[in-house]
């Protein structure tokens, strides 16, 4: 009965989602600008690079990783944070809190629907295309299950993060800033705009003891490798793992505690 409640928070999703086509049309044309932006930056680097592999990649390379990095965090956005600040806000946070279930759970699957629509508008589409126009560099076999487990617990570290930096609002009433800066760590430590490759040794060696690069560098560096030892695997599924219950446990105790600052406007 739980998961059927979960499941219509999922439906409903869907169905607002399928109502923004606009919106969504306007997300397509803005990645594809900022893929061209992109595409143009990188090619200037290896033009003056003077040499056809940088950091373990070739040019091919490090475009597939960056536009299935772009697909993957249009797939995983879910703008948890600015819902929370607007429910803060407005008071509307005391009526959610009312509802039978959990707010974390219920924040969580009133997004889920957001995942299928952006699964078939957005990530699929760029994923074949990408398979397509780079001639078969991207493996198909048994990576793309690891793949899926990898992504599963990708979109549990981004909620759990999303999560804590959101309950913030209750101390800040404004979540703008705070917001603007956690999405430029997490964009640049998860490897979503510089392939962590790129990175200087001691910095790569940081990042990969932080939660980001569970993110989005995991699943893509699962998924673009052909044959995957299990070594590496268990390392990155395992590290994925960890931060996983890290992330939630932590989300769960900010929010329990931070729930007695929390005041309605006007209330």
């Amino acid at each position: 009965m739980k998961l059927k409640k979960y499941l219509t928070l999922t439906r409903a999703g869907i169905i607002e989602s399928l109502q923004f086509r606009i919106a969504t049309a306007v997300m397509v044309a803005g990645n594809l600008l900022y893929l061209i932006v992109v595409y143009y930056l990188w090619k200037a680097i290896y033009a003056s690079a003077g040499t056809d592999i940088v950091n373990g990649m070739t040019f091919t390379d490090t475009m597939i990783y960056l536009v299935l990095a772009t697909a993957l965090f249009n797939f995983m956005e879910m703008y948890t944070v600015w819902e929370m600040g607007r429910n803060i806000q407005t008071g509307k946070i005391v009526l959610d809190l009312l509802k039978p279930m959990p707010y974390r759970s219920y924040l969580f699957w009133s997004f889920s629907g957001t995942f299928v629509t952006n699964f078939l508008f957005t990530f699929l589409p760029t994923f074949i295309v990408v398979g397509i126009v780079a001639g078969g560099q991207i493996p198909l076999g048994i990576n793309l299950l690891y793949f899926v487990i990898s992504v599963v617990m990708a979109i549990i570290i981004n909620y759990s993060i999303d999560f804590i930096v959101g309950t913030i609002c209750l101390f800040t009433e404004s979540i703008w800033g705070i917001n603007i800066m956690k999405q430029v760590i997490v964009l640049l430590l998860s490897g979503a705009t510089i392939p962590i490759a790129f990175f200087p040794e001691t910095l790569k060696t940081i990042v990969y003891y932080l939660p980001f690069q569970s993110i989005y560098n995991a699943p893509l560096s699962i998924l673009l490798d052909g044959s995957p030892t299990a070594e590496n695997l268990l390392t990155t599924l395992g590290v994925q793992l960890l931060w996983c219950i890290i992330t939630i446990v932590l989300s769960k105790i900010f929010w329990k505690a931070s729930l007695r600052q929390i005041t309605v406007n006007g209330g």
